[in-house]
């Protein structure tokens, strides 16, 4: 995944509104992705209980990590606490 068809991922979810779980709710990103592309994305921890952020989404990195969009359905509590999505930076 590039960072384009990150942010692609993201605002496709953000426009299928009409039910709060389908929006983003957590970006799971495998340690290789993260190395050769998306650590170009500019997430940002603001504060330590904040945890790593992408357009204000949770980003979990991990060796087994699947590098995907989750839904805050398929996040459930990891994800939270859930805010609006950015716009693109």
């Amino acid at each position: 995944m590039t960072p384009a068809e990150l942010d692609d991922a993201l605002d496709a979810m953000q426009t299928a509104v009409g039910d709060a779980d389908r929006l983003p709710g957590l970006i799971t990103v495998q340690t290789n992705d993260w190395i050769n592309s998306l650590s170009a994305v500019g997430a940002k921890c603001a504060r330590l209980d904040d945890g790593l952020r992408y357009r204000d989404v949770v980003v979990h990195i991990g060796a087994q990590k699947v590098t995907r969009v989750l839904t805050r359905a398929e996040a459930s509590d990891r994800g939270g606490p859930y805010r609006d999505l950015t716009p693109k930076p």
